[in-house]
């Protein structure tokens, strides 16, 4: 890592301390870096903000997005004091940040009872035997929305 990425790291790592001492979450902090400028910060806000989802990588995500006026990031590099959870790394996904820099992996965050290896496995069940039962139920109407949006010609694909 050059001496700028060890920095980046360093602030992340920041943010997941000062979310603890807060009490906001979680041990977790995240930056997005682009064009060697940190455009935006997150720690994880799960316990302040009463939303599961307000973990350090979405917070970022959504702070950075916000700033630049824009959905994608994939001009930007995201800092994590963790490898992200599942649902981060479907968010980092969709938000398309160019890398993800992390610190402590899924393991050392299983050590200190965050582990989301049971969501991995789940995935991997029937949904009919799931722990959050999943029940299809079609509708006209649902599938009508997504003709509607095939055949849309202004859409913005993402």
């Amino acid at each position: 890592m050059t001496d700028f990425q060890t920095e980046y790291m360093q602030r992340a790592v920041e943010l997941s301390r000062e979310g603890v001492k807060a009490g906001d979450g979680g041990p977790f902090g995240a930056i997005i870096v682009r064009g060697g400028e940190i455009i935006a910060e997150g720690n994880n806000r799960v316990i302040v903000d009463n939303d599961p989802t307000a973990h350090a990588e979405v917070v970022a995500i959504r702070r950075a997005c916000e700033k630049l006026g824009n959905f994608q990031l994939d001009d930007c590099e995201l800092y994590t004091s963790c490898e992200p959870c599942p649902m981060c790394l479907g968010a980092i996904y969709w938000a398309r940040p160019s890398v993800v820099y992390y610190a402590n992996d899924k393991a050392d965050a299983a050590a200190i009872e965050f582990d989301d290896s049971f969501i991995y496995e789940e995935l991997k069940v029937p949904y009919d035997q799931r722990k959050i039962k999943f029940i299809k139920t079609p509708n006209d109407e649902a599938i009508k929305v997504f003709q509607e949006w095939a055949e849309k010609q202004d859409k913005v694909q993402y």
